[in-house]
């Protein structure tokens, strides 16, 4: 039994959990972190964001040895896949990363139990320690960042093997020669491009009757069309209502959502990646009086729970499931701990989704500027028009910006390209300070650069976009 008193206990070591313990020990207090998984760095760093960012890098560098080194004068012979020195590269990565993580949690002073923690009271946290230990720990303030994890499809069971979750599809042991997968969020997609490019057969299938719920629809649709042509099948307005294992694969049972004729699918492996839900089971919630909401959500005010001294952040709460969204929560949360003046602007929350090419937005869909009755302009400019994206072959999608036609303030900001994820931290910032898209317009942008397209973009809100 090892018993100590802090400041903060934060049960969960994911981009939420390790970000609160750094912030946490730069304003000196005294903090712990308790994370399950036996490494720090939650889903994002182990089975999510990192692992799958490895993959789509080397299936983007294996696609193009195959296919575009030849057109600009690179002859090499065809690339041969070697699946387990790729997965053994990604796993290399990983576990540099969290390492790093660790070397945080020391630099800030943050004491790290590896096991589950529970709440066990107002101000107490009870670690049962991998290693078969137990801690009793006291605190003034707990937060709780566990995280989410897949959301499961009722009638599929997933055996991580046939049957896989976001996970599972992380380290398949062979390229499948067919794959279904179920939902077309950004999750689904970025791994059913991986696969696809490594020489699977993808079949997307979609219970709505468009893809990535949530991004602008003209985005949504270009993004589509996109992926179609790369040799994705769309399967939409169409749901999965149960799948049956077998020696030759996976046989799912289909129909439309609007209710209809029965349909069967085959595929050799199938991913569910319907969403993601909170992780709370076990938390010992109800002995401080917390209680989750029908989705499992932890209702907070500011972060506050109901309960005295009980925080929340990230996924378990309300608002876009990204680490960064949870990194955001994580300082302001601590900040408030600390006296200080926490804040975080939902609205400014970017969303990235790492196919190729890459689609990024921030801010108002043009659908709800639309709906909120807000007169607005829209500027436009495409990266076939960009010099640099036309000379690097790389001139699928575009830059939209949206602002209001009064004020010209801008209201959002999407972009479908080349490494547009790294291009819309400067639409965050513009938005931030409550930029006019002319702001940007006249901010001269180094050429030639793909960013020069968001220049573009910003010029065409009032009508003098040059480069067209």
């Amino acid at each position: 039994m090892a018993d100590d008193n802090f400041d903060v206990v934060i049960i969960g070591g994911g981009p939420g959990g390790y970000n609160a313990a750094v912030r946490a020990g730069q304003l000196g207090l005294k903090t712990a972190i308790v994370e399950s998984r036996g490494v720090l760095g939650g889903t994002c760093l182990n089975v999510g964001c990192m692992p799958s960012k490895a993959l789509l890098h080397a299936s983007e560098l294996f696609e193009a040895a195959g296919h575009e080194f030849s057109t600009i004068g690179i002859d090499v012979p065809a690339p041969k896949l070697n699946l387990v020195q790729m997965m053994k590269a990604k796993q290399d990565s990983v576990t540099a990363l969290t390492k790093g993580v660790e070397f945080l949690m020391k630099k800030n002073k943050v004491t790290y139990y590896a096991g589950f923690g529970k709440i066990a009271g107002p101000g107490k946290v009870v670690v049962a320690g991998n290693d078969g230990s137990t801690s009793n720990l006291t605190t003034k303030n707990i937060v709780i960042a566990t995280g989410s994890e897949p959301t499961p499809l009722p009638g599929v069971d997933v055996d991580q093997k046939q049957i896989v979750d976001s996970t599972g599809a992380l380290s398949l042991s062979a390229v499948p020669k067919s794959l279904v997968v179920v939902g077309a969020g950004i999750i689904g997609l970025e791994l059913g491009s991986v696969w696809r490019r490594l020489g699977a057969q993808v079949t997307v299938v979609e219970f709505l009757d468009r893809i990535t719920p949530g991004m602008d629809t003209e985005t949504a649709t270009a993004f589509q069309k996109t992926l179609t042509k790369q040799g994705f099948t769309f399967k939409l307005g169409t749901k999965v209502t149960s799948a049956k294992t077998g020696v030759k694969g996976v046989e799912l049972t289909l129909e439309p959502a609007a209710g209809g004729a029965q349909e069967k699918l085959s595929a050799d492996v199938v991913l569910v990646a319907i969403g993601r839900r909170p992780f709370t089971k076990g938390l010992g919630l109800e002995s401080v009086g917390v209680t989750p909401d029908q989705r499992g959500f932890i209702p907070t005010n500011h972060f506050k729970t109901a309960a005295p001294g009980v925080w929340a952040i990230g996924d378990v709460i309300l608002g876009p499931m990204l680490a960064h969204k949870a990194e955001e929560d994580a300082v302001a949360c601590i900040e408030l701990i600390a006296g200080k003046a926490g804040h975080v602007d939902y609205n400014l929350v970017p969303s990235v989704v790492y196919t190729s090419p890459e689609v990024a937005w921030v801010g108002q869909t043009e659908e709800q500027v639309k709906a909120s009755g807000v007169a607005y302009k829209t500027g436009k400019f495409p990266f076939m028009a960009n010099s640099r994206a036309k000379i690097n072959h790389e001139t699928e999608g575009f830059v939209k910006f949206i602002a209001d036609a009064k004020t010209d303030k801008v209201l959002g900001v999407h972009m479908m390209g080349p490494q547009v994820g790294e291009m819309i931290g400067e639409a965050c910032v513009l938005m931030a300070f409550g930029g006019a898209s002319e702001d940007l317009a006249r901010t001269c942008h180094p050429h030639p650069t793909r960013s020069e397209a968001v220049r573009q973009a910003a010029m065409g809100v009032e009508n003098w976009t040059m480069q067209m």
